[in-house]
């Protein structure tokens, strides 16, 4: 049975252990403060109550230390399952689901309604102030149009056949001001991945290009990809911790990166080109990876800058 002694010398070596933390992360308080950071949350943390919670206390500290975070949602697989709910197919091109009017008011009621207020909520339980809105709101996000090639399909002329995505943009024009007003008052935008066309009409856009091109807008000093995975990885398995937009392009051309993690970083190199000073991806589904990235000299994950 431990002495109080020993109780007294354990408890003295965790609290130590704790202040050390502290005075490691100071640095990276002074470095940060008043900066913003855009981060995408997606994957599988999002259907994870413990991960969410852990989500949600990373972000309200953040906010407490001075630090502006801009959150951008997915929900990929949550419209996946409402439209299977209400009987409706889902077709993909490159990655991109093929959206019809239909599936657009589905998305738009999944993203901008059940998945963002229950981001807002896991805020405000942790003691935050969030504000969920969409591109649409405040006329922030103006999107276009996307088209696709057809994998393996390939027109008379020998060009590969193009295919109308319907409903499914990419940013055109972001206006920033919303979310400078929304930090300005000392809360916590939560956007989800919908815009509006100069036709009016309502665009799905990819949440990683939309983060990306938020971040780019705002100058971010960081945006922050959650993924399933580590981080980006070598053909032997191990995290790359630092690259350049032409690291990317080697590791695309030699097949090293392939699938998903293409237009993931696809990105990124624009983001980095475009304004924002770093990318980071790193793994969501390990609690406070985002804090060991930004507080400590170890990181968490793969950081990308021009």
């Amino acid at each position: 049975m431990a002495t109080n002694h020993e109780i007294s010398d354990s408890y003295r070596a965790a609290m130590l252990a704790k202040a050390e933390t502290l005075t490691e992360a100071l640095p990276y308080l002074q470095r940060y403060a008043g900066k913003t950071f855009v981060v995408k949350y997606g994957g599988h943390a999002m259907g994870d109550p413990e991960l969410a919670h852990d989500f949600a206390e990373d972000i309200v500290l953040l906010k407490a230390v001075g630090i502006n975070p801009v959150v951008v949602h997915g929900g990929g697989p949550q419209i996946g399952r409402m439209l299977k709910a209400l009987g409706i197919e889902s077709q993909f091109v490159n990655g991109l689901r093929v959206t019809d009017k239909q599936t657009a008011e589905v998305a738009e009621m999944v993203l901008a309604g059940a998945i963002n207020k229950e981001l807002v909520g896991w805020i405000a339980r942790a003691g935050g102030k969030a504000i969920g809105i969409s591109g649409k709101d405040g006329g922030m996000v103006v999107a276009r149009k996307v088209q696709s090639k057809a994998p393996k399909a390939i027109e008379d002329d020998g060009e590969p056949l193009v295919v109308d995505l319907g409903f499914v943009g990419e940013p055109d024009r972001i206006d920033t001001p919303v979310i400078d007003t929304i930090c300005a008052a000392g809360m916590i935008p939560v956007i989800a991945p919908i815009g509006v066309g100069e036709d009016g009409a309502t665009y799905n856009i990819n949440a990683d290009t939309m983060a990306g091109c938020i971040a780019a807008a705002l100058g971010a000093s960081r945006l922050f990809l959650l993924t399933d995975v580590p981080g980006v990885l070598d053909k032997q398995k191990n995290l790359l911790t630092d690259l350049t937009p032409a690291d990317i392009a080697e590791l695309a051309q030699d097949g090293t990166i392939s699938g998903g993690m293409i237009p993931k970083l696809e990105t990124c190199v624009h983001a980095v080109e475009a304004g924002c000073e770093a990318v980071v991806v790193l793994d969501g589904r390990v609690p406070h990876a985002m804090l060991l990235e930004i507080f400590t000299s170890r990181g968490a994950g793969t950081l990308i800058r021009a």
